[in-house]
């Protein structure tokens, strides 16, 4: 664990691949400190990390399955862990080819099993004014200093994709493994068919029924 010296002023510990947003916080009194993050990319408290991801950031690490990696660690390591996502929701079901239902899969994993907050920010300028609120808060009102943690193993490939499958309406942790071991992967398990999901124990017609719904059937706005 690393501490950061107390001061009266803000500081916020910066990953240094999020070096490029720095100018965003110049209008805020605040001192940023650049280093080498194992897990998150701002800490704003011995309690609070905040993982920023943009869209097109959040989409790709569905894509190649580090967001629950990266979820596990930031949840095992802080009492108060953030994710922010930035961009226009709008792009989120339209600037990659990921089903939908896969994304809202894995956004009610986050929120639900890992119980972790999302955040929702316009742009660079609104992330960086939100990590300064929360940094002013933790470490002006609350008297909390920034402090760099890492003590636990991260979570298995193998559990990101039975999160990932569990994430579809009725299926349990157990049922998303027995339909992994049918399907072998969840790409293939979005893809099969009513038929080929009923012939996995303890998936019977109206839940395969209900499946083939939610992932085939076309989005429409409430």
């Amino acid at each position: 664990m690393q501490k950061i010296i107390p001061s009266n002023k803000v500081r916020i510990i910066v990953d240094n691949r999020e070096r490029h947003i720095a100018d965003y916080f110049s209008e805020f009194d605040v001192d940023l400190v650049f280093q080498q993050l194992k897990i998150g990319d701002f800490i704003c408290s011995d309690r609070v990390c905040i993982e920023r991801k943009t869209i097109s950031d959040f989409l790709q690490s569905i894509t190649d399955q580090r967001i629950f990696n990266q979820v596990s660690e930031i949840v095992k390591n802080y009492e108060r862990p953030l994710l922010i996502l930035e961009g226009n929701l709008e792009e989120l079901f339209s600037i990659r080819n990921i089903h939908e239902n896969a994304i809202r899969s894995v956004l009610a994993a986050i929120a639900i099993d890992f119980k972790l907050p999302i955040l929702w920010t316009f742009d660079e300028h609104d992330t960086a004014a939100q990590i300064y609120r929360i940094a002013h808060r933790e470490q002006i009102k609350e008297k909390r200093e920034p402090q760099i943690r890492v003590k636990k193993k991260c979570i298995s490939f193998a559990k990101q994709q039975e999160f990932l499958v569990s994430g579809l309406p009725n299926i349990s942790n157990k049922l998303s493994i027995r339909l992994l071991k049918k399907f072998k992967t969840p790409k293939k398990v979005f893809s099969a068919s009513e038929s080929a999901l009923q012939k996995v124990k303890g998936i019977g017609k109206e839940k395969a029924k209900r499946i083939w719904e939610i992932l085939n059937k076309e989005y429409e706005a409430e």
